[in-house]
């Protein structure tokens, strides 16, 4: 029977816990900064700061892609921009789905595997953007990092229905939505190409599943093994 005093929070994986610190921990740095509550007049400058020296760009990864050499500065930017956002709103919201989507794949899947998705899916929203947009326009925020946490839990969904004989496209509801919306907010206000990037995290943390469930990679060799 479950204790009356027990605390919510205490279910949720502690390093999605760390995350949500991180994220917000930076964003109230650069908020108090912008209204000069901290760090003097110079603070202002500090989220642009960040922009500049954390982003990620296409021009990045095409300079080290063309030159064959690959500096730990210009390497670092495809995980540190999804910790550097553009407003408050923007780091709230994938705090939001990063507490949601991490408890569930942290619950099946374990810790390891929510860092490891989010990480992984950044990078490959990174590099779809430098292949499929290019240009200059950087790429700030966790969306794509968290999008792969959805990918995650997409996969779960698709493997539950799977089990009962279910339909399994109906696990891809939640992503189908997603992007309907930002291509309806695209459509009436401008959007930015950054929905590929979110897309590519999707399909990253979907299909890095395979591999992290519980047994995936047994399953994977046994496969594998009957193929030859």
């Amino acid at each position: 029977m479950q204790q009356p005093n027990q605390s919510p929070v205490n279910a949720l994986p502690p390093v999605v816990v760390a995350l949500v610190i991180l994220i917000l921990g930076i964003e109230l740095v650069f908020s108090l900064g912008g209204r000069g509550l901290i760090g003097g007049p110079q603070a202002v400058g500090w989220r642009l700061g960040a922009l500049q020296e954390y982003g990620f760009g296409s021009q990045y990864f095409w300079w080290m892609w063309e030159n064959g050499v690959w500096p730990f500065d210009m390497l670092k930017r495809f995980v540190t921009y999804a910790f550097v956002h553009g407003s408050f709103t923007q780091a709230l919201f994938v705090c939001v789905f990063l507490l949601a989507m991490g408890k569930m794949v942290g619950e099946t899947m374990g810790e390891i595997a929510v860092i490891v998705i989010f990480l992984c899916s950044a990078i490959g929203g990174a590099l779809a953007y430098a292949v499929l947009v290019g240009g200059h326009a950087a790429l700030i925020g966790g969306f794509p990092a968290v999008y792969g946490l959805i990918g995650g839990f997409t996969h779960l969904l698709w493997r539950s229905l799977a089990s009962v004989g279910a339909q399994q496209h109906r696990a891809f509801s939640l992503i189908a939505f997603l992007m309907g919306v930002q291509l309806l907010f695209g459509l009436l206000f401008g959007g930015s190409p950054d929905w590929v990037a979110d897309l590519a995290g999707f399909v990253t943390g979907f299909v890095m599943s395979f591999f992290l469930v519980p047994g995936g990679w047994a399953r994977i060799l046994q496969k594998l093994r009957q193929q030859r």
